[in-house]
């Protein structure tokens, strides 16, 4: 059996959680059958089993189109280049709708079974509106064509499920559920700690540790908001990077300077680290904190718990699936707004309550201390990238 993968993100160029997910399952799978991966990118690449090429994505025909909408016309002409290339997969699978408009072709033109994995949903972001302008209405329409046209769909939580069958005209029985994962021998706490010395963290002092884009569904302006709560000896890293717009951006840098006039201990890594660099973060943190306003699943948290971290998280979509309150970590109800966008009815209180999550566990070692452990175990229990490849070729199959 042969699967062919369409990805934006693959290594090198991986920038958020579901880059993670491909390069983690393509690997694995590929151990299980022929996994062939399309990209957005330059790569060219032939393992054992796993053969992967990049697509451009940047083309000079597009220079003059609107600064928004020219990422929505790049990602189709680059989905439509993907299909130049013939297909011999059995299955084709897809991961975000920057990659959906390549499987569409491919089910259309080459009759292949089309499976879509649903990291997140259009509908649950409208947030994107200020990234794309109008090209927001064509991502949605490629999503929703991609997911109620789709063999199988994968959702990457419970929550999920229940959104895509909220959301979309497709038949329950084509939505199944399988998590995200994680590589356990790659992710494991470290005792290595140059990473820290080179961004100017204190050892001897305790911090909490943010990482992910910088983006309305990170929720990372509310965490920054949050730090004049936050216990002042207790260190705020936030390895944070990839804005999605202008705007965001500026939001970010006003706030941090902001809170950096009557603190000195944050510290902003404002780029996307190497996994040795933030596995070492993960491993030393004392606390991690996810305050996601929208979060499908959160890789970010199973990251810090196989690191033996203790995490503070929003209880929002898959979050709530991953942290078992009270046991690998603190989970913050988050009160939002019933239209969009979705954000928290009290900031403020929201915030608020970040903290005070994140100063009892800082103040309480032993708690801290029980929750790594459980959380490293539940990671081992749940998210292991072995048992979830099988669960997907088993997928594949049942199209078949």
């Amino acid at each position: 059996m042969k699967a062919l993968f369409y990805t934006r993100e693959f290594p090198p160029y991986v920038y958020g959680g579901a880059g993670v997910h491909v390069e983690y399952l393509a690997e694995e799978l590929s151990k299980l059958i022929e996994v062939d991966v399309r990209c957005f990118g330059d790569q060219d690449d032939n393992r054992h089993n796993l053969n992967i090429k990049g697509f451009p994505y940047d083309n000079p025909v597009f220079e003059k189109a609107d600064g928004k909408l020219k990422a929505v016309l790049q990602t189709l002409s680059t989905c439509i280049h993907m299909n130049a290339d013939p297909t011999d997969a059995d299955v084709v699978h897809c991961h975000t709708w920057y990659a959906q408009f390549a499987g569409i072709l491919t089910k259309l033109c080459y009759g292949t079974p089309l499976v879509i994995t649903t990291h997140s949903l259009e509908p649950l972001r409208p947030w994107k509106r200020e990234q794309l302008g109008r090209g927001f209405d064509a991502s949605s329409w490629v999503e929703k064509t991609a997911i109620e046209m789709a063999d199988a769909i994968i959702a990457v939580s419970e929550e999920t499920k229940v959104d895509v069958l909220n959301y979309f005209n497709v038949d329950a029985d084509k939505v199944k559920v399988i998590y995200n994962g994680i590589n356990l021998q790659e992710y494991v706490v470290t005792t290595e700690a140059d990473t820290l010395d080179a961004y100017g963290v204190d050892k001897s002092k305790p911090y909490v540790l943010f990482v992910g884009r910088i983006t309305r569904q990170k929720g990372i302006i509310h965490l920054v908001n949050a730090i004049k709560y936050i216990d002042p000896d207790t260190q705020i890293v936030l390895c944070a990077g990839a804005p999605d717009t202008p705007e965001i951006a500026k939001e970010m840098e006003d706030s941090v300077h902001e809170v950096k006039k009557t603190r000195q201990n944050v510290i902003w890594i404002d780029k996307m680290v190497t996994k040795k660099e933030i596995i070492q973060l993960y491993s030393h943190a004392d606390v991690f904190c996810c305050p996601s306003i929208y979060e499908p699943f959160g890789i970010i948290n199973i990251e810090a718990m196989a690191c033996n971290t203790a995490v503070v998280a929003s209880a929002v979509g898959g979050i709530k699936e991953v942290v078992v309150p009270g046991e690998t970590g603190l989970l913050i109800p988050l009160e939002q707004q019933k239209e969009a966008p979705f954000e928290p009815v009290d900031p403020d209180k929201f915030s608020q309550d970040l903290a005070k999550g994140i100063n009892t566990l800082i103040q309480d070692e032993n708690l801290r201390h029980k929750m790594a452990v459980n959380g490293r175990k539940r990671v081992e229990d749940y998210f292991d990238w072995v048992a979830i490849a099988k669960q997907v070729e088993s997928l594949y199959k049942s199209l078949l």
